[in-house]
């Protein structure tokens, strides 16, 4: 399939990052603790007992490496807002000095023609939010958000390209409270269920704030999993089913219809969180975009043992199994079932277990991962659906969240004693690639 021609002439095509994944500088210029540097100090938390102290020295090393993003000839880079860097307890004074690292990173990609695509919260919540209040699990945390969302707007709004309030607060709240994988590391389904209400209700007030201050366009960023029944079993299809309604409806709904899906209030019980119709209004804020994370599918089996996902395209360094044709098929699903507006791939990437060999990485897994997923996405836009953008996940190896820095997600090879960046052949077939959109 000749990609070139089955995008818009207008189409963005970048790579992301997270500020506690690449910046460092933890304790620098009045930056504040966040969450995940309490979980990081907690032994046995992260697989390789690393921390974000440093990870990619990106805080001091921006300029090279906005120089590296229009090397790859990027029109757009989606980065987020480190919360504690700019308000280090979450509430009361501003950080000046956070906020100007921000201002020279907007600064730079502009100069280089690079879109900034902003997202408020990528997990890092201020620590002292977390001490005084819970965190999450405290609806005064809603106002809290909404004031911060307020101040990046009033400050970076006519200089980027988009703000989104929130990435994968499915991850937030499963992860972070009902499994404990990632930061703050609790283990409550009720608890969980109420964060990714007072999550979706942040993402809502923080819409409607920012609205009163810019006119930039605003949006969410979720992460779908589609979920496929492994066989033609009653069970299978109706634990798919749940699976869809806690990682996919369970967001979708009450944004874009008012109210969180019947039957995984029904499933959660007594641990589904307490609503009101005041708190669905003001999450239901119109959005100008959405974004879309897709990695992988859940293959569903209710056998014991399980049955394995086919894996026919094999499997990422995470265990994920590679399947393209979910990304079409579910933007095709949520453009029917939901008519969003216009969609990002916010996040698209895989793990692969890279290695420097004769000073370059051969990652010809990581090409066939980035081409087959774009054939997906051409595919479903040759199908109606309005995508608008696609950023690769991730623009450098980094923290890889309870992980540590054991799996590789990047177009460019991180080498952490040292921070030097090398390209991967991936960087330099995506390189190609745009340049050959571009040239069309």
């Amino acid at each position: 399939m000749d990609l070139r021609h089955h995008f818009r002439p207008d189409f963005e095509w970048g790579a992301a990052t997270s500020a506690a994944q690449i910046e460092g500088a933890a304790t620098q210029d009045g930056k504040g603790p966040s969450i995940w540097d309490s979980f990081c100090a907690e032994p046995g938390r992260i697989q390789d007992g690393s921390n974000i102290d440093m990870a990619c020295d990106h805080y001091h090393r921006f300029e090279s490496d906005v120089a590296l993003m229009k090397g790859l000839g990027l029109d757009a880079y989606r980065f987020s807002i480190a919360w504690p860097r700019v308000q280090p307890a979450g509430e009361g004074p501003w950080n000046e000095a956070g906020f100007a690292f921000y201002d020279r990173l907007i600064d730079a990609l502009r100069a280089a023609d690079i879109r900034p695509h902003v997202t408020l919260y990528h997990w890092d919540l201020p620590l002292a939010l977390h001490q005084r209040i819970g965190g999450w699990t405290s609806p005064d945390i809603v106002p809290l958000f909404a004031d911060y969302a307020r101040e990046v707007a009033r400050r970076f709004g006519d200089r980027v390209a988009s703000i989104a309030t929130l990435n994968e607060p499915w991850c937030v709240a499963t992860l972070g409270y009902e499994t404990a994988q990632f930061a703050p590391g609790q283990t409550s389904r009720a608890a969980a269920a109420q964060v990714s209400h007072h999550l979706m209700m942040a993402h809502g007030a923080a819409i409607k704030a920012m609205r009163g201050v810019c006119t930039t366009p605003l949006g969410v960023v979720l992460n779908h999993t589609p979920a496929f029944a492994a066989e033609a079993l009653e069970a299978d299809r109706r634990a798919a089913r749940i699976d869809d309604g806690l990682n996919v409806r369970w967001y979708m709904d009450p944004i874009f219809r008012g109210s969180y899906p019947a039957d995984i209030l029904e499933y959660l019980g007594a641990d589904a969180p307490r609503v009101t119709p005041d708190d669905l209004a003001l999450i239901q804020q119109p959005l100008d975009f959405l974004g879309v994370n897709f990695y992988t599918r859940s293959f569903i089996s209710t056998q014991q043992p399980p049955k394995a996902a086919p894996g026919k395209h094999g499997f990422t360094d995470m265990g994920w199994e590679i399947y393209p044709k979910a990304l079409t098929q579910h933007l095709v699903r949520i453009s029917r079932e939901y008519s969003p507006p216009p969609i990002f791939i916010t996040e698209n990437g895989m793990a692969n277990a890279d290695a420097v060999i004769d000073g370059r990485v051969p990652d010809e897994e990581r090409i066939r991962y980035l081409r087959t997923h774009l054939e997906a996405l051409a595919l479903a836009v040759e199908l109606g659906v309005d995508v608008r953008g696609y950023f690769y996940w991730s623009l450098f190896d980094n923290f890889e969240w309870n992980s540590g820095y054991t799996k590789r997600f990047g177009l460019f090879h991180v080498d952490y004693a040292t921070q030097t960046r090398l390209a991967k052949d991936s960087a330099h077939w995506y390189r190609n690639f745009i340049a050959d959109f571009k040239a069309r």
